[in-house]
């Protein structure tokens, strides 16, 4: 059996008014991450994680900001794109861990769904996937509540 790690990261900017998506949630807050796609960046990371581990480049390599046909797309759906492209390549899905990094919302209580979201997408066991959140005690832009990161490792076996 062959085994591959893989490891992702994204960040967005947060704008005022706009909606906040992630892990497929829309959550209520008066600021959301902004993007070409809906800007989900756990979704985002973990795509990165998935491509990296399989040795296919990048999520911008895939769906390009200059690109209309992922303007405002659910990242759902490029996350299925993603799971398609390392299906043809002959790999499964062991497992994913992310964490995000945010003052605020607070995420805990919707990491069930967010959860849930995923593992209907790419078809494994919720227990496969975990989902943490933490803050940046304040300090940076994250702590000023200007952006938003996450980090995502995954495990995929050959097939």
């Amino acid at each position: 059996m062959k085994i591959k790690v893989g490891f992702g990261f994204d960040v967005h900017q947060l704008k005022e008014g706009h909606p906040f998506v992630l892990g497929g949630v829309t959550l209520d807050h008066h600021a959301g991450a902004f993007g070409h796609s809906d800007a989900d960046v756990l979704l985002h990371a973990i795509c990165d994680a998935l491509l990296g581990a399989a040795n296919l480049r990048d999520i911008g390599y895939h769906f390009s900001n200059t690109d209309n046909r992922w303007k405002g797309i659910s990242s759902l759906v490029l996350l299925q794109h993603v799971v398609k492209l390392l299906a043809d390549k002959g790999y499964s899905i062991g497992n994913i861990d992310a964490m995000v990094c945010l003052e605020a919302p607070k995420i805990n209580p919707h990491i069930p769904a967010m959860k849930t979201n995923i593992a209907a997408a790419i078809s494994i066991d919720e227990d496969d996937i975990s989902i943490k959140a933490t803050t940046n005690e304040q300090m940076g832009f994250i702590g000023r509540q200007e952006g938003v990161t996450a980090y995502a490792v995954c495990l995929i076996e050959k097939v």
